[in-house]
């Protein structure tokens, strides 16, 4: 038996992704205020994660902006009023905004990457919209960014779907390939069997494989952890979990786990107690029965979120009764 703890190292080629703003916002509408985001983004910069998700590329049409926050849309004006002349080169932070399929109007409302703060775009997207997610990543790239292809609702498609996809996205320019389990549905040998497929699928691409679990059953550490002993080279998490329903893995938690010296934990705990914790008092997210249950049943979590937002959140009993009657 070797006298050596390979699990107490790290990979230098491992990138962190940090969501907080844009996977959270889905809890609040992006209504985050400028003091928020500048707070997130000073504490990504000072702990030297990789990248920092700091909203959507969506259209305004689709998300109005008398409902919706500037960080679902991530116009110019609002990031520069926010990172001012961001430079990575200076910082070490990557900043990224996801586009979804069927939600962005990508042809114009993604400028050239020179003339953005942003480094790369992550292109969202169901399996029967992998066409259009095809030239969004395309286009992007051409404009001058980093592009990833996120499939999402992996765990609800079948395998011919997955094939098509990991062909179609194959020969595009995307960097990552990334296991997006929506619905935080898998467990670790379902993780194994997806980062089997992928890395198969994509071989000789030089593509990256990443990962973004969500917490229903309270697996995202492990499942992250799991896809990083497989050899995941990107993944993502956000500050306290973070995020819709569920949320997500937490980013304190990978950044201990992955023991790059790199990494600083203090802001990572700072901007929780100041900003995050607080949210607590008006916001619901986290690991919770309903969200649980959803979980189990491999559904969306939006049905749970709809129950916790109602007029008897902790009646768990009811809620199962519903959703099952409902199968």
């Amino acid at each position: 038996m070797s006298d050596k703890a390979p699990w107490i190292t790290f990979r230098p080629e491992l990138k962190v992704l940090d969501c907080t703003v844009r996977d959270g916002g889905l809890v609040n509408a992006h209504q985050f205020s400028d003091a928020f985001v500048s707070a997130v983004y000073r504490a990504c910069v000072d702990a030297g994660i990789d990248y920092m998700e700091i909203g959507y590329k969506n259209s305004v049409k689709t998300f109005p902006k008398e409902k919706f926050g500037p960080w679902r849309h991530c116009d110019e004006a609002d990031l520069r009023r926010v990172v001012g002349d961001h430079d990575p080169e200076k910082t070490g932070l990557k900043l990224v905004a996801m586009a979804d399929a069927g939600k962005s109007d990508w042809e114009t409302q993604i400028v050239p990457a020179a003339e953005s703060p942003l480094s790369t775009i992550r292109v969202a997207f169901y399996a029967h919209q992998v066409s259009e997610a095809v030239d969004m990543i395309n286009h992007a790239h051409g404009l001058g960014y980093e592009t990833t292809a996120n499939l999402m609702a992996v765990s609800n498609i079948t395998e011919e779907e997955i094939d098509t996809v990991l062909d179609a996205i194959a020969p595009t320019p995307a960097t990552t390939m990334v296991i997006v389990d929506s619905f935080g549905y898998l467990y670790r040998e379902q993780i194994d069997r997806l980062y089997k497929k992928y890395t198969t699928a994509l071989q000789g691409t030089g593509k990256e494989i990443g990962i973004h679990a969500h917490n229903n059953l309270q697996l995202a550490f492990a499942n992250t952890i799991e896809a990083i002993i497989l050899g995941c080279n990107r993944v993502d998490a956000t500050l306290f979990g973070f995020g819709r329903g569920a949320g997500n893995c937490h980013t304190e938690l990978l950044l201990g786990f992955l023991r790059n010296p790199k990494f600083e934990m203090r802001p990572v705990i700072e901007v929780i107690q100041n900003y995050i914790q607080p949210l607590r008092k008006e916001l619901d997210w986290g690991p919770s029965i309903p969200y649980n249950i959803t979980g189990q049943l491999n559904q969306h979590p939006r049905s749970a979120i709809e129950w916790r937002e109602g007029a008897t959140p902790d009646d768990f009993l009811g809620f199962y009764d519903k959703v099952v009657a409902e199968i």
